[in-house]
């Protein structure tokens, strides 16, 4: 018996097999965790910035930035364009790019801005902080405490016991805007206050941490800042 070929007739034989669809690939996903050259640089600028290692009125070289991050200037240039729309640092045809100069009417309206953020960032850490938390503040503010007025060291010190409070109140959105207020304020926030006055402060603010009393942290808090404003004659 001979073997039938060709195509299947309507009404007999194998069913022709189902069309295939398609392929369409999905478009390509960042992986988790994902920062771009240009926000890397932007963060590395930034951060220099507010701890005052790039003061106001410096210029900022696109080929020496891109060799001390070992990049190209592509993202430098980049990153100097985001920071200038944060109004770090400002652009001239000329000269380039410079961290901006700093003048009285911001920098107060930045110390009632951060004194607005930094009380909340208080009170949602009050709700949040643990015992080790607590136990790292209390070390940096013992830091503080025992360094003479003219200490140069006070500034980072300081600086690490604010950034503390602003993680443990649990917002990615208020570390990034205090981020950019500390470097606005060139170095971060300049007093008159001794080092012990300002460690006491920091120990009435601990004491509410601690005790999970966030109105208390709040507005403690609110009083540590304002009283280092301008506009309170300090």
């Amino acid at each position: 018996m001979s073997r039938r070929t060709g195509a299947p007739s309507i009404t007999g034989g194998a069913a022709p097999p189902p069309a295939t669809a398609a392929r369409v690939d999905p478009p390509p996903i960042a992986p988790p965790g994902y920062v771009s050259k240009t926000d890397m640089v932007a963060a590395l600028i930034r951060q220099l910035i507010i701890t005052g290692e790039l003061p106001a009125g410096k210029q900022l070289r696109q080929r020496d930035l891109a060799q001390r991050f070992h990049v190209s200037q592509t993202p430098v240039r980049e990153a100097l364009r985001m920071l200038a729309s944060e109004g770090l640092v400002v652009g001239d045809t000329h000269r380039g790019f410079t961290v901006v100069e700093p003048d009285d009417g911001p920098v107060e309206e930045n110390f009632q801005i951060r004194a607005a953020l930094e009380s909340l960032g208080a009170s949602l850490a009050a709700r949040k902080i643990d015992t080790d938390g607590i136990e790292a503040l209390r070390g940096l503010n013992d830091q503080m405490r025992a360094l003479g007025d003219d200490d140069p060291g006070y500034a980072d010190l300081n600086r690490a016991f604010h950034f503390t409070v602003y993680e443990y109140a649990g917002s990615p959105l208020l570390l990034s805007l205090m981020r950019l207020l500390w470097a606005s304020l060139h170095g971060g926030p300049r007093v008159s206050r001794t080092h012990a006055e300002s460690a006491r402060q920091h120990d009435e603010i601990l004491d509410a941490l601690a005790a999970g009393d966030a109105a208390a942290a709040s507005a403690r808090t609110y009083r540590h800042i304002m009283g280092a404003a301008p506009a309170a004659g300090r």
